[in-house]
């Protein structure tokens, strides 16, 4: 089992950053992915961000690459989404997933296994 906990949510004005952390407890795995996902109200839920738990290779959507980072530190057990110049489209319930996963799948959710509570982030135009 493995358990994850988001942070780092809020409310930001349009291009502005924010950076959010997955604290991952448990049984993890070098051979795990961990992602991002998003879910806006009464939408569905969007890849974001992949990285390997042993931090070989990053994915991003179409639409955060450039704006979006994402980076593990293994000594923290931690997963950190760093997004800057934010727009008011990207407002949306933010996930931390994990899971071992197929590379080919990682942009899918429902390939994932583990799941935290979400943080909710909002950008004002």
């Amino acid at each position: 089992q493995v358990q994850l906990v988001e942070s780092g949510g809020g409310l930001v004005q349009a291009g502005g950053s924010l950076r959010l952390s997955c604290v991952a407890s448990g049984r993890t795995s070098s051979d795990y992915y961990m992602g991002w996902f998003r879910q806006a109200l009464g939408k569905e839920r969007l890849f974001v961000a992949a990285i390997k738990w042993s931090g070989a290779g990053t994915h991003y959507g179409d639409s955060v690459k450039g704006r979006f980072t994402i980076s593990r530190d293994a000594a923290k057990n931690t997963v950190y989404l760093e997004m800057n110049t934010l727009k008011p489209e990207d407002t949306a319930v933010y996930y931390c997933a994990a899971g071992l996963i197929p590379a080919n799948w990682i942009t899918t959710w429902n390939f994932y296994d583990y799941w935290g509570q979400g943080t909710q982030v909002t950008v004002s135009s």
